[in-house]
């Protein structure tokens, strides 16, 4: 379905001319938009996994705020390092993407494309960011958290609940990134 979607947003993007879509081969001016596309339809493989792990995962955050809540320092220490580890395994499918997602624009594409990739790479990358923020909270909480200490213990928690915050604005940033990307393939869409 989405190899579809990507090779559909190619054929709307190819219809228009590109700055960079000067050289000219035997038969004419190259396009290479749709040949891109099939490497973006690569970088959303990465990004399903990490949709799906997402997924599988979603309650941690409130399973570990209810573990601090608590005082648990085995399940705080075993949930934090279970976050680190899969955004860990996220991170490496998230670079993955990008790299993917650089490759294309690095093709003969058309100017639009070109944007609408750009703009789907930044908010990967932005995504990341927060989820590194994420990864170090966890991080703090897994080898610094002691209910027994509670200077240590409220400031660590004071910390993951800053990191948090900052990961939910990063990923507003990252969201806001996407929808533009996303509107501009619509509009591709439509114009053609």
């Amino acid at each position: 379905m989405c190899v579809v979607v990507f090779f559909a947003l190619a054929v709307g993007f190819s219809c228009r001319k590109s700055a960079k879509n000067d050289s000219v081969g035997i038969l004419g001016a190259t396009d290479e938009t749709a040949d891109a596309a099939k490497i973006v339809a690569e970088a959303n493989e990465d990004l399903t996994k990490i949709k799906i792990l997402y997924k599988e995962n979603e309650g941690k955050r409130e399973e570990l705020k209810k573990a601090m809540e608590a005082n648990e320092s085995a399940a705080v220490r075993k949930i934090s390092d279970d976050v680190v580890y899969l955004i860990n395994d996220g991170t490496a499918a998230g670079k993955s993407a990008i790299e993917k997602i650089q490759n294309a624009q690095e093709m003969q594409i058309n100017d639009d494309y070109r944007e609408y990739l750009r703009l789907k790479e930044e908010s990967l990358q932005r995504q990341l960011d927060a989820f590194d923020n994420y990864r170090e909270a966890a991080r703090a909480l897994r080898d610094n958290y002691d209910p027994k200490n509670k200077a240590l213990r409220e400031k660590i928690k004071e910390e993951f609940k800053n990191r948090s915050e900052n990961y939910r604005k990063i990923m507003e940033t990252a969201r806001d990134y996407s929808k533009r990307a996303n509107e501009l393939a619509k509009k591709a869409a439509r114009q053609n």
